[in-house]
């Protein structure tokens, strides 16, 4: 054999050795196709297990059989203390003097222990004097007196006129002339003796008589109108103010009440709104004119516990008093 046989042979066993020691070319492909479904299906997956949590949402807390006193409303109180400015030029005597106005809240029980006067007196140290007409409201029945309404006489646009006047003839003469109630012509002959000048505090307090006697809620042509519950308490309190700019004044709201027929003052509209749209319209006043409110509607007296605090559809049993009385204090009295 040559010798070039012999390079061809030995040459083709060395490339059969090197074919068999290879490293065997792989078959996996990867499918892009594959790949993405998969893709999608994790993603569906994750979106229906995230719908099927948000769906069964979290464990309620809510107790239908637990009875609470607390309120699910926050009360519209708004409390604002006396300018510092409007005491300049004023003395002060030393002594805490407050002048209670109003209707029934104060004027039942007067001069008892468990009246509301004689409570916040109680609970101030304060020395306190009680203004307050039943029957009355804060608004007239009509934009002149009418004798036939006399109790008008009473209401805050007269009330106020005459404390700002010192002037208390003309409803002492409709008390003489109307003698039905005795405290009537007491409480004016206080009136007319007390040095404003030694007040500091005057607290104004109406029950929902108004609302009741369907007296006028609002009068947006006059925001003065003394035939408008609006505009009957904005004639008093800016008259006061300006008369009195020393004086800090305090409206007490309305709390809730029934209607003489026993339904729901809340939901029963005489023409004027609810008594709750009295409230409002109450709040708004007070707040044009920069004096506080206490919102006894929804932060005293209200829808879910009036049977515990009421005496009959609009007035307060001595607990009822209690409570209005401890909402003053702790309004006024514990601002700190």
């Amino acid at each position: 054999m040559s010798q070039d046989m012999k390079n061809d042979i030995s040459n083709q066993e060395i490339r059969e050795q090197d074919t068999d020691t290879a490293t065997p070319k792989s078959n996996f492909h990867i499918n892009p196709h594959i790949v993405i479904l998969s893709a999608i299906a994790i993603a569906f997956a994750i979106i229906v297990f995230k719908l099927y949590e948000w769906n069964k949402g979290v464990p309620s807390d809510y107790d239908p059989n637990n009875v609470t006193d607390e309120f699910d409303i926050e009360p519209l109180d708004l409390i604002f203390p006396l300018a510092q400015h409007a005491l300049d030029g004023h003395e002060d005597d030393g002594v805490t003097t407050i002048l209670c106005l109003g209707n029934d809240p104060f004027a039942q029980y007067r001069d008892e222990k468990n009246g509301l006067a004689e409570l916040i007196a109680s609970k101030t140290g304060a020395t306190v004097y009680n203004g307050s007409f039943a029957g009355s409201c804060i608004t007239p029945a009509g934009a002149s007196y009418d004798e036939n309404d006399w109790i008008d006489a009473f209401s805050m646009p007269y009330l106020s006129n005459a404390i700002c006047s010192g002037d208390f003839s003309n409803i002492k003469t409709v008390a003489q002339r109307h003698n039905e109630n005795p405290d009537f012509l007491s409480t004016i002959e206080m009136l007319e003796n007390l040095d404003m000048n030694t007040v500091d505090i005057i607290c104004i307090m109406y029950d929902g008589s108004d609302y009741i006697n369907k007296r006028g809620s609002d009068d947006p042509n006059n925001p003065y109108s003394i035939v408008a519950y609006s505009g009957a308490l904005n004639h008093a309190l800016s008259s006061i103010k300006e008369t009195y700019p020393f004086i800090r004044i305090v409206v007490m709201s309305h709390t809730f009440c029934l209607t003489p027929d026993g339904e729901n003052g809340d939901k029963v509209n005489y023409g004027n709104g609810t008594i709750s749209h009295y409230l409002l319209k109450e709040i708004d006043v007070a707040e044009f004119n920069g004096v506080s409110i206490i919102d006894n509607f929804y932060g005293s007296i209200n829808e879910d516990n009036y049977k515990d605090y009421m005496s009959d559809y609009i007035h307060f049993n001595d607990k009822g008093r209690e409570l209005l009385a401890q909402r003053f204090v702790d309004c006024i009295f514990d601002e700190e």
